[in-house]
């Protein structure tokens, strides 16, 4: 099976590559399903150019995200686009408008077409149809339960399937939301998604909206939702009271049903998250990459569970299996108290936030970005020395390996670049590191090197005692560190 990641700029496509992408999907401005993204731009083409081929791997493929839905103008412009469009290295093209789709398939008939998720393309008939028009790959619908898969694939076994099997699920059907537009103006149908499902609502009981609005609108036993910045708009719901992300979804993750996938007929695993973080890609690349290649039995693949644990060190809301094994309610399958760390072989206790993470650097854009608009923040805290059990403490100081309600939070810090020196390395540092912080490595086949022992250099190659963002400094380490390597830093803390 491929294993196709988000690349929402060149440097997060570079970093899906290195830490084991088979492919990546990417999108052009003005033309993805992801505006805000960063997407690519101007001369960039020759850099993936260059990276297709570089260290003799020609099966590196790249995808093409051109899945808004077009109007009159956006047909012309696309058209008066294909002469620079002509000049990336795109394998493929993933299209959900079918006037666009024939606009491409024309100007680039030895390029593959592939249908968007947002078709919602999820039974065998659809697929035949869309098979016929040119398309050689179905991006299902993540409403596709597996025996459907499986249906579809015994159908068309010529036609490939591609599924998404991790990050964020959108509340519309396959993404085709008009919530964001009706709220904010930006439509996610045209890349500009607000993500209004992750803001935070009240519920209002019946009580409340009788001397409101007329019970005929809502009926005598409804609740509505009001959301915090818009008050007096209601939206007629049912469910518990108070401020909540009900229209938020659970995260997606497969993880641990690769073999179910590969048997339903699912050729190509999708990550979600162009508008992720850098260190996000990272991790769950690497993760999907080494479940993969154990899967395949590849000699070395035998620690995979440690990469996987890492899959609770990044944000994330509550993981789930989605709709793969029924059309009911998304089905919880993993849970933070199986996860260990792998740097220190603690596991995380029950209760422990899922999104433990929300402090990363380079943060997740896939938050609400209007006024008020919360983002997924983190649940814990720590609390104060006189609440700690005197069992959890050593010489004064909290073991919080011992203490229940133990978690890890993580800060990507940087990225390690070229060797001035033995042990001396340029850094991409997004943060700041100062001496006496206890830091971590990861890298492509390495889950963590922990380090308290660095070393951070000035531009001239003098010992400081911290290095920051947006200068030139360098880090000194006996550790087995090379270049790619990200950096991050740990924070260990009770949860309440």
């Amino acid at each position: 099976m491929e294993l196709l990641s988000p690349a929402g700029t060149y440097e997060k496509l570079v970093t899906a590559f290195d830490y084991g992408a088979d492919a990546v999907y990417m999108g052009l401005k003005n033309f993805s399903m992801r505006a805000n993204a960063g997407n690519f731009s101007d001369r960039q083409w020759e850099g993936l150019s260059a990276l297709k081929r570089r260290e003799g791997k020609p099966d590196r493929r790249l995808y093409c995200a051109v899945n808004v839905l077009f109007h009159e103008d956006d047909i012309v412009h696309l058209k008066e686009q294909l002469p620079l469009i002509a000049q990336w290295p795109f394998d493929a093209f993933i299209v959900t408008d079918m006037g666009a789709a024939t606009v491409l398939k024309e100007a680039f008939p030895d390029k593959e077409l592939h249908l968007s998720t947002q078709a919602s393309c999820i039974n065998a008939t659809a697929a035949k149809v869309y098979h016929d028009l040119g398309f050689s790959r179905i991006v299902l619908g993540r409403e596709t339960p597996l025996d459907d898969i499986r249906r579809i694939k015994d159908a068309i076994p010529e036609l490939e399937l591609e599924a998404f099997v991790h990050g964020a699920m959108c509340m519309a059907y396959s993404g085709r939301c008009l919530l964001s537009s009706h709220l904010t103006g930006r439509s996610g149908n045209q890349g500009d998604c607000a993500h209004t499902c992750r803001w935070n609502y009240r519920l209002m009981g019946s009580e409340r909206l009788d001397k409101l609005l007329d019970e005929s609108i809502l009926g005598s036993e409804s609740l509505a939702l009001e959301e915090a910045e818009r008050p007096g708009t209601y939206y007629p719901i049912s469910e518990q009271d108070g401020f909540t992300t009900i229209l938020s979804s659970k995260d997606l993750c497969m993880i641990d049903h690769l073999a179910e996938l590969r048997d339903a007929g699912v050729d190509s695993l999708k990550i979600e998250g162009r508008m992720k973080s850098l260190y996000y890609v990272a991790i769950v690349t690497r993760a999907y990459r080494k479940a993969l290649d154990a899967l395949e039995g590849l000699p070395g693949s035998d620690q995979w569970k440690e990469f996987r644990d890492e899959l609770f060190n990044i944000s994330h809301r509550e993981y789930s299996t989605g709709f793969f094994f029924g059309h009911g309610p998304v089905d919880p399958e993993m849970d933070d108290a199986d996860a260990a760390t792998p740097c220190s072989g603690i596991t995380a206790a029950a209760g422990a936030s899922p999104t433990a993470s929300a402090n990363e650097a380079v943060q997740s854009t896939d938050i609400p970005s209007a006024p008020g608009a919360s983002a997924p923040t983190s649940a814990m805290s720590a609390k104060s020395a006189s609440d700690i059990a005197p069992e959890a403490r050593i010489g004064g100081e909290i073991d919080f390996a011992a203490t229940p309600g133990y978690i890890r939070d993580y800060l990507f810090l940087g990225i390690v670049g070229e060797e001035a020196r033995p042990g001396t390395f340029a850094l991409d540092i997004r943060n700041q590191i100062r001496t006496g912080q206890r830091l971590e490595y990861i890298g492509p086949d390495v889950s963590c090197v922990a380090d308290e022992t660095y070393i951070p250099l000035n531009e001239y190659l003098e010992p400081v005692g911290q290095i920051d963002h947006g200068k030139t400094c360098y880090l000194s380490t006996d550790k087995p560190v090379k270049k790619g390597y990200l950096i991050r830093r740990v924070n260990e803390q009770i949860n309440n």
